[in-house]
């Protein structure tokens, strides 16, 4: 595993964004994606657009718009009402449940809400993934450790999450999704709990992925953040997605 974090740390910002490159291979892609809760009206509507291998891109929009449906969509939490989802070039409406999470644990997701389970340490949180793959921890405890001490957390990873303030917890959560190197990052507003110096650092680890050929869609409202970047944004209103960029 190569330790990316060691190698963003002292790089300026404008450094590591070098090289949003769009490659042919599409990882996500949906054709007319309808998604409605129950009998309820759709929350998406007639939703199109394609995330090549390597991409980064933005998605923002007001608050209820459909930005975390939009992602639990990606991350196969949920199903669409109509429509077509492919994911690393499989139709999740054809693909065998044996498949499906050997494709989730392609994906790396940072949860708004965090979703580190309680009874592990950060430590343990972080190191899930790998675990979950049947590594052995002397292959990656190293790793852990360094990422963990690159994100401000070198003197909690042997506590739980209960003690954690939002913002230890914020990291902890992008330590996890990141630690496996993964094909796509989801990130639904990573940023939102940390420092404006924190964030920027932060965005120097999802920079540098994307430069080593992970597909990054970042979930925010923060404008000055999207301004820093000459990357494509998904804009969601009211169920309705347009593609700028």
């Amino acid at each position: 595993m190569v330790a990316i974090w060691g190698k963003v740390a002292g790089s300026p910002l404008a450094a590591a964004a070098i090289g949003f490159v769009n490659r042919s291979k599409y990882v996500i892609r949906f054709e007319n994606v309808g998604l409605r809760y129950g009998l309820g009206p759709e929350v998406l509507r007639d939703v199109s657009f394609n995330l090549g291998a390597g991409s980064f891109h933005f998605l923002t929009g007001p608050s209820g718009a459909g930005k975390t449906s939009l992602l639990r969509l990606m991350f196969l939490s949920l199903r669409p009402t109509r429509g077509l989802i492919t994911l690393f070039g499989n139709d999740i409406a054809t693909t065998t449940p044996a498949l499906l999470p050997m494709m989730r644990r392609r994906i790396g997701v940072v949860f708004q809400d965090f979703r580190l389970l309680d009874h592990l340490t950060t430590f343990e949180n972080v190191a899930l993934p790998l675990k979950v793959r049947g590594l052995k921890e002397a292959s990656y405890k190293a790793d852990v450790i360094e990422l963990l001490q690159w994100v401000g957390l070198g003197e909690r990873m042997y506590v739980r999450p209960l003690v954690l303030s939002g913002g230890e917890k914020q990291r902890a959560a992008i330590a996890r999704a990141v630690i496996g190197q993964p094909d796509v990052l989801l990130a639904d507003e990573p940023t939102g709990n940390v420092d404006p110096q924190l964030a920027q650092r932060l965005l120097r680890l999802f920079l540098e992925l994307n430069r080593l050929g992970t597909s990054v869609l970042i979930a925010t409202h923060d404008m000055s953040l999207m301004d820093q970047f000459d990357a494509p944004r998904l804009v969601l209103h009211d169920g309705d997605l347009d593609i700028y960029g």
